[in-house]
């Protein structure tokens, strides 16, 4: 069973690093208060352009205290607790169903040859993430 639940974790990180998704953990929150509160503080001390100095100045902060918190969807995968991947693997085995594969390889294929199943995969996935971890899902341009 345990090697059931590391291919299905690792044919998440094949799909969220082919999809190039990346997340932030309760981070952006902080860098939006930043920057919002430095332009509500500039805009009371000088006025429009207090706002706009507040704003940009704000703006940098809330860049340098998020800084580093965005990470590749697989190494998030790759660092959940057993607990957590055993509902995230529960969650994915209701999509794959009855599915039988004897590797990672095999699952692999199987996956990537059926675009429905691996949109249902990949949406209950970023389901699992928005909602259990409370992160924010990013695509990489």
């Amino acid at each position: 069973m345990c090697h059931r639940v590391d291919d299905v974790m690792r044919l998440c990180c094949e799909l969220s690093a082919n999809q190039q998704i990346q997340t932030t953990v309760k981070g952006s929150g902080k860098g939006a208060a930043a920057a919002g509160g430095l332009a509500f503080a500039g805009g009371l001390i000088g006025g429009p352009l207090g706002i706009a100095v507040g704003g940009a100045v704000g703006g940098l902060l809330g860049c340098w205290m998020t800084s580093g918190q965005f990470k590749p969807l697989p190494q998030i995968i790759m660092e959940l607790s057993p607990q957590q991947q055993q509902k995230l693997y529960d969650g994915l085995m209701a999509v794959l169903g009855d599915i039988q594969w004897t590797d990672l390889a095999q699952l692999t294929a199987l996956v990537m040859g059926n675009t429905t199943l691996k949109q249902q995969l990949t949406a209950t996935l970023l389901g699992y993430v928005s909602k259990e971890l409370q992160a924010q899902v990013h695509y990489v341009d």
